[in-house]
């Protein structure tokens, strides 16, 4: 079928293929408000089901930039769609949203189903940590944009929060203190310097190393970026939160002043959290200098949650109760800027 098709370098019938094997994948990803499966051309969610007031959406999108280039390196696919939905479903948060539907996008120089059937898995896990459901996407077979066993990946995402219970940062007071939630690694930001330092040093990502535990390198840098929904929503829910920071692209110089007044900084405590062993390796191996590391990389911290002083040890048992890592890093202080003492 479709032989024309096929010469050109696009085969549908491994198009079809991948249709039957993710089928499962967006199925287990299901949840309340979720209408219809794959196939449709659109996906529905029926937003009425949830009992919102005044329900503001808040959507978002984004990718997993140049760490696709270590998977591709690995031959291990499984864990960037994680990845892909980390990067969405962390940002609607800090909005206060729950987010509600995902839709994913990727293109292929070649369609391998097998491949891309590890992608997807990867998204509906994602998608099942962040209690959203998979309602859509797209798999582009274009041969000549991309190498044979390349790809790229894009997500969607959007949340609900009542309006009145949006948060946006302006109730954000000097004398705030900063809840830090620890990171998985790397997550997703920060990888052209990585990958940078890696061939500068003459290192293969398959290469064990000493600092990193007697892991791959491969392995470690692949760890996917953390799903911080469910927990975070349960100190919403329970706690005055002023705000929120992902702490993506920019580390924390660029990220915490987004939810600062003019006027306001912030003081960070170096050594109030661990520092992860990957961020002293590439550190000392790529001769960057240790406060422009917090400009690049989050540092061993993936999330942080603004609020009260006097509410900081009740957000922070809620935290450990989900088993995450969190302590109070820091403060909102007079100033401008993020200062690391």
């Amino acid at each position: 079928m479709a032989k024309s098709y096929e010469n050109a370098g696009v085969n549908l019938e491994a198009g079809y293929e991948v249709v039957r094997r993710i089928k499962q994948h967006v199925a287990s990803t299901s949840r309340k408000g979720s209408m219809g499966g794959i196939g449709s051309f659109g996906g529905m969610f029926d937003l009425a089901s949830l009992g919102y007031r005044e329900p503001v959406l808040v959507s978002g999108t984004d990718g997993v930039g140049t760490k696709l280039k270590i998977a591709f390196a690995m031959d291990k696919h499984d864990t960037v769609g994680i990845d892909a939905v980390a990067m969405c479903v962390n940002d609607v948060l800090a909005q206060g949203a729950e987010p509600l539907i995902f839709l994913d996008y990727v293109a292929v120089g070649r369609n391998i189903p097998a491949q891309v059937e590890a992608i997807v898995a990867g998204v509906a896990e994602g998608c099942r940590q962040a209690g959203c459901a998979l309602v859509g996407g797209e798999t582009a077979e274009m041969p000549g944009m991309y190498q044979d066993g390349e790809y790229d990946i894009a997500g969607f995402t959007t949340g609900a929060v009542e309006k009145s219970k949006l948060i946006d940062g302006s109730k954000v007071a000097t004398g705030d203190v900063l809840v830090g939630i620890a990171s998985t690694g790397v997550h997703s930001n920060g990888f052209s310097l990585v990958r940078k330092i890696v061939s500068d040093n003459g290192l293969k990502y398959t290469d064990t190393v000493e600092e990193l535990g007697g892991r791959r390198l491969g392995d470690v840098l692949l760890t996917p970026t953390r799903i911080y929904v469910k927990q975070v929503l349960d100190v919403i829910r329970n706690s005055d939160v002023h705000a929120i920071c992902h702490i993506t692209g920019g580390g924390f110089d660029e990220n915490i002043p987004r939810v600062l007044h003019d006027g306001q900084g912030a003081e960070i405590k170096e050594g109030s959290w661990d520092i992860l062993p990957v961020f002293r390796f590439l550190e000392k191996r790529g001769g960057v200098p240790h406060r422009e590391m917090f400009n690049i990389f989050n540092m061993g911290i993936g999330m942080i949650v603004v609020l009260p002083a006097a509410e900081a040890p009740k957000a922070i048992e809620i935290l450990e109760n989900h088993g995450e890592k969190a302590t109070v890093i820091g403060r909102v202080v007079e100033g401008q800027g993020v200062t690391i003492k």
